[in-house]
Parts: structure tokens; sequence; C-alpha cells
């Protein structure tokens, strides 16, 4: 008797109009769920590999541009039309089916497709005064790091004879199993895939290939940088596995703060205390900046937090094409707190010709709020 195939999409769980990405995910999905070498039971074990082959027939199909084409004109009559089914079509050399596949079996089987690894990423942490930040400056810094050993040249032996092809691969730095349908390669754990042991160890390395030393960089760190930035020195990080590339090396900084300065982008922020006098009649003033003292003019009627704008005596931008920041000065109007008894005077006779009562009590103001709203 013969039985109907299911529908290619059902056996996937996804509608018709399922894009690429959703067709993957669930062929993922579920080949990790019916692989027949992830199943302890026996009972079940022949259920899965046929589940298994249907759902890797239905994704060869349906993840193929115009074997899906066929098939959703003639159906499983496609087959007939050229684009076969089952497992002959899997093609592991380009897209589609060989790039699902590789994920699949990197979870299975533990990736390791490559002999040589890249070297860790360092951080160095470096402390800069308000100024330094601003203005930039060239520091050397010392790394420790692993290196690759200048005895043996990295070959982790005493000398060339010492190197012999790994009994355990054979000096090919793999081994090949069966995986159920599947032969299946990966790297030698005896040798980590390079295909060969050392007999007779470096003496300064002891075979390791790396030796731990500490290297001193010269480094222009940029006029401007900010608290919480980070440079990265390429391949300047530990020394890569097996001949990989090196990491990178990330110099991250922070300012310390200053006791007259703040900063706000590429704004300097530098608060001037001024007395009450000055500000209601203005005049001149000193203030401090990053290159010196300057003198600027202060407005009559000038309020207290007003803020007054020196051109260009700010930030060096780390962008091209912008310029420096400007200093902001902050006024700060001060209120005498002790009196002689003729500027009391002075100030009473101020206030009373500016028709302002003194309330001696502190009242006046809340009794005014109160009739207010009555």
């Amino acid at each position: 008797m013969h039985v109907a195939k299911r529908d290619y999409y059902e056996t996937l769980g996804v509608e018709r109009n399922a894009s690429d990405e959703e067709l993957k995910k669930a062929y993922r999905k579920l080949a990790r769920q019916f692989h027949p070498d992830l199943q302890t039971d026996d009972q079940h074990k022949k259920a899965s590999e046929d589940k298994f082959k249907e759902v890797n027939e239905a994704y060869e199909i349906l993840s193929d541009q115009d074997k899906r084409r066929r098939y959703d004109t003639f159906g499983h009559a496609g087959g007939q039309q050229g684009f076969g089914g089952g497992f002959e079509g899997f093609d592991f050399g380009r897209g589609g089916m060989g790039d699902a596949f590789g994920d699949i079996f990197e979870d299975f089987f533990g990736g390791g497709r490559s002999r040589t690894q890249r070297g860790s990423d360092l951080q160095y942490n470096l402390d800069l005064s308000f100024e330094e930040a601003i203005y930039g400056k060239d520091v050397k810094l010392k790394i420790p790091r692993w290196e690759k050993c200048q005895e043996c040249s990295g070959s982790g032996a005493k000398s060339s004879a010492g190197i012999k092809p790994c009994p355990g691969c054979r000096g090919t730095g793999q081994l090949r199993f069966q995986q159920g349908f599947f032969s299946v390669s990966r790297p030698c754990g005896q040798c980590e895939g390079s295909g060969h042991i050392i007999t007779e160890p470096c003496t300064v390395c002891r075979g390791k290939k790396l030796v731990h030393r500490e290297r001193t960089l010269s480094v222009t760190i940029p006029a401007g940088i900010e608290s919480g930035m980070r440079l990265r020195l390429s391949h300047e990080g530990e020394e890569g596995h097996n001949s990989g590339p090196p990491g990178d090396l990330y110099v991250a900084v922070t300012v310390k703060s200053h006791p007259i300065f703040s900063r706000q982008d590429t704004d300097i922020i530098c608060d001037v205390p001024v007395s009450f006098v000055i500000a209601a009649l203005g005049g001149k003033v000193g203030v401090p900046t990053l290159t010196g003292e300057t003198i600027i003019k202060v407005p009559p009627g000038t309020q207290h937090d007003k803020l007054l704008r020196l051109k260009g005596l700010g930030v060096p931008s780390l962008k091209q094409n912008r310029r420096a920041g400007d200093q902001i000065i902050r006024i700060k109007v001060e209120i005498p707190t002790k009196l002689t008894a003729r500027q009391k005077e002075l100030l009473s006779d101020f206030a009373k010709e500016s028709g302002m009562t003194l309330d001696k009590d502190g009242d006046g103001f809340f009794e005014k709020m109160r009739s207010y709203f009555e």
C-alpha cells in the first residue's frame, strides 16, 4: 500500500509563505529533536531516524528556491521534474542546506573545525588628569601578556628533531568517525589539531610555545578624550593559538575631577563668584581658564546663575572639522553675611527709594500670598 507523503510545510511546522530564516529556524529545532544519535531509547531510535529523514527531505526541497517553486506548483510530483528527494540532493559546499547543517554539526559535535584560535583581548585602565584629557598626552604603557617564544619561534620544541607526527591522528590533525548517517571529522585531541606532538620541549617555554613578558607600548592619547572612552590597539593583545592572530588591547580611560572646572561635551564650565554690587552695577572680574587668568566684563543687572561664554576656550573636538568648545562662566552672586551699621543704612535707603517694604518679622511675603488666594 502506498503511503502519501506529508506536506513539506506541515513537516517543518511552518506556513507556506515562510521566509528562509523561518525555514532554517524550524529545521534546526526539529533536527536537534529527532537526530538519531541523540536518542537514548532504542525503542524510539528507528522512529527518530525516519522522522529525521523526513525533516531533512522537507528542508532540502524548501531551502532551494527552484525546488521550492516547483514543489509549490506540482507538489510531491515535482520530484519527477528533476529535483529529487531524500539525502541525494545535499550540497555542503555552498549556502542553504549546507549552512544549516554546518550549524547543526557545531551544536552536536562541538565545532572546532579551525586549528587556529585568536588571542584574547586585554584591557589597560588609564587614569588621566583633567588637563591631560583636554590637551592629550603621549604615554608609555607596560603591558604584561603572553607572547610567542623567540627561542623556539613558537614551535614549542627544542629543535625540529623534537617534533614528531601525532600517533593519534597520524599527522592529519583530524579524527574521522561515524555519527549515524554521516562521517564526521573533528580536531585530534592529542595534538589539538596540529598534526604533531613535541617530544623535546623548548627549554624556555617548556613546550607551551608562549612566554609571559612585559611589553612597553607608546600610546598617544588624543586631545578631548572623555572618561569612559576606550582606545583600541589592534593586535596588541595576547598571542593567538596555533599561529592564530593576536587579540587587541583596549585602553580604558578614567578622567579625574577638577576642583574648579567641569566638562559638558566640548564645553568647560566654571563657577565664578561675583559681589552683588558688581552684579548690579556691572564691572570687570578675573576668571580662571586652563591657559591662565583672563578678564571678563560683567553686564549691569547680571542675575545669579547667568551664563557668560568665552569662545574657543573649551575642549578640542575628537571629530574632524568641528571647532573646539567654549568655556562657560556661571555667575554666582555673593550676598554679604556681615554688614556694618553704615552699610545697613545705605541698603535701607536703597530699599525705600525702590519702593520696597522691609517686613522685619519675615511674614510679609506669606501675608501677601494669603491675601492673593482669598
